[in-house]
């Protein structure tokens, strides 16, 4: 449990008088933008979620794609009007660093699960090469039983748990790039070292057991950390301790504004009439030339109101703040 100057004291009254303190309870409050986070091994991407969004007094947030428990590195945290956009960062190609343990298979693709296969180890160079080019592009990837993937209303995990193995379809992915390392000497080298671009839905314990497996030896996933999403990175984020380290003010501080979310999006500034049409989700005509990806902001104040795209000349309106939302933003950032 996260220390804090309340469970101090709830500690201290406790010791007093000799009975339980009463809980105090947290107020909540309008908090909107977005926190990089570090995620820690051992904790679900959710409960990395709940320990910020407690130490915000966030009232609403949600987090950018799952991180395993074994998996540290780069996750986005969402929170109040952020949350609008968080599907961009579930899109976004990603980036990994792992390290795939070879001549071993286990039930869950990774060190948590229990062995399921032990084969020796006899690699060349020319055969991981290959490999490697083999894995490059576009890829058809079945996804593992212990992840979150539905299947009839329920997680693949839950049939998992239960010994249940369930059809699952084979899913196109992308391997942008991929890297990898020899850990050890050849011909029988311990591990792999792989670093690699993916697409979305790409499941990194499935691609080293998938490679364990053209190479002849079994492999399972040892370590995993994100080291960079959506154009974020390792460097743009901070850890757990040190957001607990801080004051509610430096916390705060440490949020990136909303619109972080769409620094790759063209830009848009409308004058205070047209904003006001495309906040009640009206269209709008301009010179502009054709964009998937559009962020629109009001000229006076400036603020950002939404998302867009833009189709014959006309702005087309998709996520839109609301003005409770603006509001609260401008505030915040005077």
């Amino acid at each position: 449990m996260l220390a804090t100057d309340s469970s101090a004291q709830h500690r201290q009254a406790t010791a007093a008088s000799g009975k339980p303190a009463q809980k105090q309870r947290v107020v909540r409050r309008a908090v909107n933008g977005v926190l990089l986070l570090d995620k820690p091994l051992g904790l679900s991407s959710n409960d990395a979620l709940q320990k910020v969004k407690w130490l915000l007094r966030a009232e609403k947030a949600g987090h950018t794609g799952t991180l395993d428990p074994l998996a540290t590195g780069v996750l986005p945290l969402c929170f109040g009007a952020a949350t609008k956009f968080s599907q961009l960062q579930l899109d976004a190609d990603k980036t990994y660093e792992a390290v795939a343990q070879l001549g071993q298979t286990t039930t869950t693709a990774d060190a948590e699960g229990e062995p399921l296969q032990q084969r020796p180890v006899h690699l060349s160079a020319d055969a991981i090469e290959q490999v490697r080019q083999r894995f490059l592009g576009h890829i058809e990837q079945t996804p593992p039983m212990h992840s979150a993937l539905k299947k009839d209303g329920r997680p693949l995990y839950d049939y998992a748990r239960e010994g249940l193995t369930v059809e699952r379809q084979a899913r196109s992915v992308v391997v942008h790039d991929l890297t990898i390392e020899v850990l050890g000497e050849l011909p029988a080298p311990s591990a792999l070292r792989l670093r690699t671009t993916v697409s979305k839905g790409t499941y990194i314990r499935t691609l080293a057991e998938d490679i364990g497996e053209a190479l002849g030896c079994g492999a399972h996933l040892s370590l995993l950390r994100r080291v960079e999403t959506g154009g974020f990175c390792l460097a743009d984020c901070i850890t757990l301790a040190e957001l607990q380290d801080m004051s509610e003010d430096e916390r705060i501080a440490s949020l990136r504004p909303v619109d972080a979310l769409l620094h790759r999006h063209t830009v848009v500034t409308l004058a205070p009439e047209d904003a006001a049409r495309f906040l009640s989700g009206l269209r709008r005509r301009g010179p502009w030339p054709d964009a998937d990806q559009v962020a629109v902001y009001g000229q006076n104040p400036h603020a950002l109101l939404g998302s867009a795209h833009i189709r014959a000349g006309e702005l087309i309106p998709g996520r839109l703040l609301s003005p409770i939302e603006i509001q609260h933003i401008l505030k915040a950032n005077p």
